[in-house]
């Protein structure tokens, strides 16, 4: 059979039973099906933006700021998705900057043309680096992600606003969206402005989860910006946080983020819990490859009985990695593998990419919940 350059298998040469050898084209497997009604909901990590990012989209723009080129690759995955949310990590700057980055960062506006131009409908604001650049850098994200027509929670410009969830209607149903983060890096709200972002709290997200379903939410999703940066595995604070959550009706799945390594899923309960999704797009110097994996999780959630509630009926990891050469790249790992002209050397590392993800989203069982890991070898598991 002769396949041309680039084209990708729908269906793999092996039987699913063996394990598929290393160093072949994987399969892009259908979607996760379920009977009925459905909707699908994507998550994916943080989006920190450092100065190697800003000079690749300097680059891609031929001197303007383009970072769609960097995000070009997931768009497909994305877009397919019926609700897509990202994790907008750090403020952006005024129009030509000054831009800055670590500790107390201040981006290119552009990222947000490339998070729409993405697929993306949405993103949580809630972090560690919310108020590094005070009210002015909030209010110029959040006026940025409005200009762009996206959707935010998490950070406000008002008190009549704050603690909001954002509320999506999608095919129909109406999905609430609520964000908050553990901390500020040690800086503080402006006095009498302590409800410019939300921190963590579970009696707060009780209140808030109560609150967006009174107005119409059919789902609840709660972003959590957690845990201990570089440690696959949750901390203290995110296992505990984790069972109080879970333990309150009105939420239905936790998207966390800010480690910048990969975590695991667990199921607590009806209460889906990722813990981490490491990098979706950054460029940390140290340590560089592990956090260059990253994961999408997408959920499908169908109708919970005769009630207006939905749970989640299917979830699905959609790996990814950041390519640094030739220029720097987001890559979906799943759609990279079933390519059958990609360089054997190429191959190796994306595999091995997705080996270590996977290893990293299964410690708490989630596959015997039912998560399935996509672009992972064929019968690796039994």
């Amino acid at each position: 059979m002769t396949v041309a350059a680039g084209a990708i298998y729908v269906f793999g040469p092996w039987s699913s039973e063996e394990p598929a050898p290393i160093g072949t084209p994987r399969p892009v497997a259908a979607a996760a099906k379920v009977s009925g009604r459905t909707i699908s909901v994507i998550g994916s990590g943080d989006i920190l933006v450092h100065p190697e990012l800003w000079d690749q989209a300097r680059r891609d723009g031929a001197g303007n700021l383009d970072f769609g080129p960097m995000l070009e690759h997931v768009r497909e995955t994305v877009s397919a998705a019926d609700l897509a949310l990202c994790h907008l990590e750090t403020p952006v700057a005024p129009p030509g900057g000054p831009y800055i980055g670590f500790p107390k960062f201040s981006v290119p506006r552009e990222i947000v043309q490339g998070i729409k131009a993405a697929g993306y409908d949405g993103c949580s604001t809630a972090s560690n680096h919310t108020i590094d650049q005070g009210m002015e850098g909030v209010k110029r994200t959040l006026d940025a992600l409005d200009e762009a027509g996206l959707g935010h929670t998490g950070s406000y410009r008002t008190k009549r606003g704050a603690g909001a969830a954002k509320i999506y209607e999608v095919k129909g149903v109406k999905v609430g969206h609520l964000s908050y983060t553990k901390s500020y890096n040690g800086l503080r709200p402006p006095a009498g402005k302590e409800w410019v972002s939300n921190l963590i709290d579970p009696q707060a997200i009780r209140r808030e989860a109560a609150a967006a379903r009174q107005s119409g939410a059919e789902i609840v999703l709660v972003s959590l910006h957690w845990g201990t940066e570089y440690e696959h595995e949750p901390d203290v604070d995110q296992q505990t946080w984790a069972r109080e959550v879970a333990e309150i009706d009105d939420v239905d799945l936790v998207f966390g983020h800010h480690a910048h390594v990969v975590q695991p899923v667990e199921r607590i309960g009806d209460t889906w819990i990722v813990y981490g999704m490491g990098n979706h797009i950054a460029r940390h110097a140290q340590p560089v490859n592990t956090n260059r994996d990253g994961v999408m999780v997408r959920a499908v959630f169908g109708p919970a009985g005769d009630t207006n509630r939905w749970k989640v009926v299917a979830m699905e990891a959609v790996p990814t990695f950041v390519d640094l050469n030739p220029d720097i790249r987001l890559v979906d790992l799943e759609r990279k593998l079933a390519d059958v002209a990609l360089p054997p050397g190429r191959r190796m590392i994306y595999e091995a990419a997705v080996d270590r993800i996977e290893g990293s989203l299964l410690t708490r069982g989630a596959d015997t919940e039912g998560l399935i890991v996509r672009g992972a070898r064929p019968g690796s598991r039994p």
